[in-house]
């Protein structure tokens, strides 16, 4: 068991294998955030896979995209760390580090920031991908 926004959660079950088995595990308001991030993800890479890694919601498009995960008082959202660079300027209102940026629940998601951050890494995994194949 453990306690997630003053509500006790039964642990004990399965480990997620997918988005949806994740994000049933968390009430509805933390849900409809999940959505969010998940829908405006899909539309920026629409070629990505969906699939669970390091236990948490993970889109790959020639290995890791990004991922995300739900905390007790943010979403963490992981595009490695060359966006947060990218973006310093549009992330300084968010607790971030090496390749993590936080938002808050107390705050709507930055949709279009997030759909810039993902066509980003998009563009990074598609030159990595041509690199690779030289």
């Amino acid at each position: 068991m453990v306690e997630f926004r003053g509500i006790v959660m039964d642990t004990s079950r399965k480990k997620p294998k997918t988005i949806d088995e994740y994000m049933a595990l968390f009430p509805k308001d933390v849900n409809d955030r999940l959505v969010l991030m998940r829908q405006t993800i899909k539309k920026a890479a629409p070629k990505a896979s969906e699939t669970i890694s390091y236990q948490i919601p993970t889109f790959t498009l020639n290995g890791n995209l990004v991922h995300f995960a739900t905390f007790k008082n943010h979403i963490g959202f992981y595009p490695t760390s060359s966006p947060i660079l990218v973006f310093k300027k549009e992330l300084s209102s968010y607790k971030t580090s090496r390749g993590s940026i936080q938002f808050p629940y107390d705050k709507p998601l930055p949709l279009a920031l997030i759909t810039r951050i993902v066509k980003y890494r998009v563009k990074e995994s598609a030159s990595r991908e041509k690199n690779r194949s030289y």
